[in-house]
């Protein structure tokens, strides 16, 4: 197995984990979802991080954003979104493996913090996360939609 940066050829198999992160998002049938990937991929700010199993099927992805900061010394920060394994192969340290480089990563581009959220209420999920090295202790978050 290895961790990778996602490539141009990846978009059908980032596409079928993502659905199963969003089962009831709508098909796109004009190419904009096409369109953001290739975008996604030429910003040097943002990483789609995918994990390949021994036949190099993609099997877990994870969406990092690195947010240019002026506090913190100049640091900039971390979004991290779109955490998904393959259902067939979770609980078995393929989603922690790979949060772990997605961190190193951040690290490494002297982020300060990384911060993601997640929708799923399941004690499973967070204690993901927890294991990952995420607390829900140091900042409280909120989101606001469009209406």
């Amino acid at each position: 197995m290895q961790v990778r940066l996602a490539r141009h050829e990846d978009f059908e198999a980032v596409m079928n984990l993502y659905r199963q992160l969003q089962p009831d998002d709508p098909v796109l049938e004009d190419g904009s979802d096409r369109n953001v990937f290739e975008t996604i991929l030429s910003n040097e700010l943002l990483y789609l991080f995918l994990l390949d199993d021994d036949s190099e099927n993609v099997i877990a992805s994870s969406y990092l954003n690195i947010i240019p900061n002026i506090t913190r010394a100049a640091s900039p920060y971390a979004i991290i979104e779109n955490v998904i394994t393959e259902e067939s192969q979770r609980s078995n340290g393929i989603g922690k493996r790979l949060m772990s480089e997605v961190l190193k990563f951040a690290w490494a581009r002297g982020c300060y913090k990384a911060m993601l959220q997640t929708g799923s209420a399941r004690a499973s999920t967070h204690a993901f996360y927890r294991a990952c090295g995420f607390s829900a202790n140091d900042k409280t978050g909120y989101v606001a939609r469009p209406g």
